[in-house]
């Protein structure tokens, strides 16, 4: 396994505390019963958004009212086994690194075996909703970002 965003891939596993489960449906195969190469990133999704509602960060984001929404800005996606309809999944999912108003998500999916499947990383940005520009982080919200 070697990613580009991975230096040190058994540190890098060891880092991740959340996860989230998933089971493939008979819908994101293909014909030959292989996960579709789009499902990881429904996946990341959910284990993005629930990790984020896990640090309380999705209550501002999704009040009516709220000033900032966050945005997806890029996503990759890197495979390393052939995932089938049927099998449980875990998906792992940490804060890499925290910018002004980004942030870089690394995501590792593996199967029942422990044996990782895909791996993947994106950035995340805080954007005003009116302005669409970047809003910075609070000092609130980053230490909730840095786990301090």
């Amino acid at each position: 396994m070697r990613a580009n965003y991975i230096e040190n891939v058994e540190q890098w596993a060891s880092e991740f505390e959340f996860s989230v489960d998933v089971q493939v449906r008979f819908s994101e195969t293909d014909m030959y019963g292989h996960l579709n190469n789009t499902v990881p990133f429904t996946y990341y999704e959910f284990a993005r958004i629930e990790f984020l509602k896990h640090l309380g960060l999705m209550n501002d984001w999704t009040a009516p009212n709220g000033e900032n929404i966050p945005v997806v800005a890029d996503l990759q996606c890197d495979f390393l086994q052939q995932v089938f309809f049927d099998e449980k999944l875990k998906i792992y999912v940490k804060i890499q690194s925290v910018g002004t108003s980004s942030i870089d998500i690394h995501y590792l999916g593996k199967n029942e075996k422990d044996t990782p499947v895909f791996t993947g990383r994106g950035s995340m940005v805080q954007i005003n909703r009116k302005t669409g520009k970047g809003t910075p982080w609070t000092d609130g919200e980053r230490k909730i970002l840095l786990r301090k």
